[in-house]
């Protein structure tokens, strides 16, 4: 995989066609959560100072081949106005139509095409339609890991016709998850929170026979812990799972991997109660699990202590609601104090754990935090990523 900071590519005045993952949430004109914007600025940046005219591709939404006001990239390209201070021209012409050295000038260097779900062909992974795409330019970037689980026009056809980078981000990602799968430094723990197995069962499965631990938090230990036959009351979880987990817990006996679960939570009637704390056989019908207790906290703070390289993915309760935010804050601080010992690997990702991160201001402090959600979870199941494959 060639990356675009190769010493030997010059980027001066070439045109380069980056893939961003854009697709931030957005009220009205108002972007909720600009991580995945900041997250490219660097790569952006050093597009700038290499003196390229900038191709920008990009969705939001899913508009399945038709045009909707709503999904427009506009928001995005005028967030980026303001963060890169250059104008942007936002091009809503028809790809085949743009006479690309007609948009540049000496003023604007940096232009972005209209969502690329606009066209059907795009998720169809047209050939014909990459092809008009790499026309555009000299270079293409897939700076969008995120979207690299797709096999889509703009991340995995296009690399046929045009010399193909892959971008500062996507570099980074791919090499921290490869210190989680493959270089790995043991201990090494994985936090495993969210409320569905099924969704996370091959990830799991996969992943036994590298790690020493595995800890089940969250909605996904409601489901361990009916599976113990222990009263979960009103909490979330999964139905018909029981021969997931019991597969689990063979495989993770086979592999010398250890399975922990809580033994005390913080519950409440509903999401907006206090919080009480009880053990795991005090639960009542009416009980609603939203968090770990204390004890849980400190056990995988030892867990934590004893570890080499960790991976979070999955908060550890409803953090939403600061009654039952202390699990993942806890295990969030721990595992940074940690890191700035230089005693640990840390890398967090999912969309939920991102969420508990910024809400509590940490997520600079992990080694890596991936804003991708299918592609971290399938990168992590040991899947060859189309996008990935595209490049290499």
């Amino acid at each position: 995989m060639k990356s675009i900071q190769s010493k030997d590519l010059d980027l001066n005045k070439k045109k380069v066609l980056i893939r961003l993952d854009l697709n931030v949430p957005i009220i009205g004109t108002k972007i909720i959560d600009t991580n995945r914007i900041d997250k490219i600025i660097p790569t952006l940046n050093f597009l700038i100072k290499s003196n390229a005219k900038i191709i920008i591709l990009s969705h939001i939404g899913r508009p399945k081949g038709n045009i909707i006001n709503d999904l427009s990239l506009k928001p995005v390209c005028d967030f980026l106005v303001k963060k890169l201070k250059k104008k942007i021209n936002l091009i809503n012409e028809n790809i085949d139509k743009i006479k690309i050295d007609e948009v540049f000038n000496e003023e604007n260097n940096i232009i972005m095409l209209e969502n690329l779900r606009f066209y059907k062909e795009e998720e169809n992974d047209d050939s014909e339609f990459a092809k008009s795409l790499a026309k555009l330019a000299d270079i293409y970037v897939n700076e969008a890991f995120s979207c690299s689980h797709r096999k889509h026009a703009s991340v995995h056809s296009i690399t046929n016709f045009i010399p193909s980078y892959s971008g500062i981000q996507l570099e980074l990602e791919v090499n921290s998850l490869k210190k989680i799968t493959e270089s790995i430094e043991r201990p090494i723990s994985c936090v495993i929170g969210g409320s569905k197995i099924s969704t996370k069962i091959s990830v799991i499965k996969n992943m036994i026979s590298k790690f020493d631990n595995i800890i089940f938090v969250g909605g996904m230990a409601n489901n361990i812990l009916k599976f113990k036959n222990y009263e979960i009351g009103k909490s979330i979880y999964e139905e018909n799972c029981k021969n997931i987990i019991s597969e689990i817990f063979d495989l993770c006996k086979k592999n010398n991997c250890k399975i922990f679960f809580p033994s005390d939570v913080r519950v409440g009637k509903n999401t907006k109660d206090k919080s009480a704390i009880k053990s795991i056989s005090e639960i009542s019908v009416d009980d609603m699990i939203l968090d770990i207790g204390p004890k849980t906290v400190n056990l995988i703070k030892d867990i934590i202590n004893n570890s080499n390289t960790i991976l979070w993915n999955g908060p550890a309760g409803y953090f939403e609601n600061p009654e039952f935010s202390k699990g993942s804050e806890e295990i969030a601080k721990k595992i940074i104090e940690r890191k700035k010992q230089n005693k640990i690997y840390c890398v967090s990702g999912g969309g939920d754990t991102v969420a508990v991160l910024n809400y509590f201001g940490l997520t600079s402090d992990f080694d890596f935090v991936s804003t991708a959600g299918g592609a971290f979870l399938e990168f992590l199941e040991g899947k060859e990523l189309p996008g990935i494959k595209a490049l290499n």
